[in-house]
């Protein structure tokens, strides 16, 4: 019996290409950011979480993606009528003014939002 191999290349070619798309499914988009320290943390499931980030100029972001005050409190209410479990997950820069972060936690407090979770660097790490 003589099999032809002559389409492997383009069956593995195929595979390739629908290996990098699956990738690409799971791929999550982080702000670059200084992490502040904590001495004691609590880790948290990584499942039904809303991450919100807020860079040290005040720019927020929705799972990496730009947003404004107004778009996240949109979002985080369509969120918390789906799934009223869902964790946010609040990832500011160590440099952020206070101010902005108390704008999104504000949004979050009005929308009666209660897991909600300041994520910093575990100092012991390090």
């Amino acid at each position: 019996m003589n099999v032809s191999t002559n389409a492997t290349s383009d069956v593995a070619f195929l595979l390739l290409i629908f290996i990098m798309l699956v990738a690409l499914i799971n791929y999550r988009k982080e702000i670059n950011i200084e992490y502040p320290e904590a001495r004691s943390v609590l880790k948290v499931s990584d499942k039904k979480n809303l991450e919100i980030w807020v860079n040290y100029t005040g720019s927020v972001f929705i799972d990496g993606n730009p947003a404004t005050l107004e778009s996240l409190e949109y979002t985080a209410n369509e969120i918390y009528q789906r799934e009223p479990d869902t964790r946010i997950h609040i990832i500011a820069d160590k440099n952020t003014p206070y101010m902005n972060v108390d704008k999104v936690m504000g949004i979050l407090q009005s929308l009666e939002f209660r897991l909600v979770s300041l994520v910093v660097k575990d100092e012991a790490s390090e």
